[in-house]
């Protein structure tokens, strides 16, 4: 009788242990995003470009920027060395040939008006590599070539400051298709309220 007293006590103190672990919500974003500043919205650099949309990712990362600029939380920098926090997109397309290391993906200037105002920036000599080379010289040049893809848009928050900042896991990620579609920007809005339920919860924190 008392090992089957002994073993009804562990299951309840194992259900009580479950019920606690359920009801403390792990926060969704750690503190250095935040209390991130800088952010700067990249393109992936293997993101290939439609053949019937050339200009998809560029069109892209320029809604990004621009609802990031309406949302007025972080200030929008031009490289990943000040930046805190580094937002990688994707425009999701079928399976096809694409161009790859389209210079519509390079942009040396920036000029981007806004109801929060007007974005002017500028790019000196090249950025730094968002991932490792490698030992051997990489192909930069543009090219045609099939790619297999995601139908859905990818949006990605990585830590800034740091060497090859898509080398590392994302923070946070979102997909879902048309997510980069302007001019709401699903997947903006999703990562602001990430971040507001993640504030809550650090307010909760004894």
């Amino acid at each position: 009788m008392s090992g089957r007293i002994s073993i009804v006590f562990l299951a309840f103190l194992l259900v009580v242990s479950q019920a606690g672990a359920k009801g403390k919500k792990k926060q969704l974003l750690p503190d250095y995003v935040l209390q991130a500043q800088r952010v700067v919205v990249v393109i992936f650099p293997d993101a290939g470009e439609p053949l019937t949309n050339p200009n998809a990712n560029r069109i892209a990362q320029d809604n990004v920027e621009t609802a990031m600029m309406k949302w007025g939380r972080f200030n929008l920098v031009m490289d990943t060395v000040t930046a805190d926090l580094v937002i990688a997109v994707r425009k999701g397309h079928a399976d096809g040939p694409v161009i790859t290391h389209s210079p519509a993906d390079s942009r040396p200037t920036i000029y981007q008006p806004g109801d929060a105002g007007v974005r002017i920036g500028g790019q000196q000599g090249r950025p730094p590599d968002l991932t490792n080379p490698g030992l051997g010289p990489a192909d930069r040049g543009p090219g045609i070539g099939n790619q297999i893809g995601s139908s859905d848009d990818t949006f990605e928050v990585y830590r800034g400051g740091v060497e090859y900042p898509l080398d590392s896991s994302p923070v946070w990620r979102y997909m879902a298709k048309d997510s980069l579609n302007g001019p709401q920007v699903p997947a903006v809005e999703q990562f602001r309220k990430a971040i507001d339920e993640s504030e809550k919860q650090h307010q909760k924190k004894p």
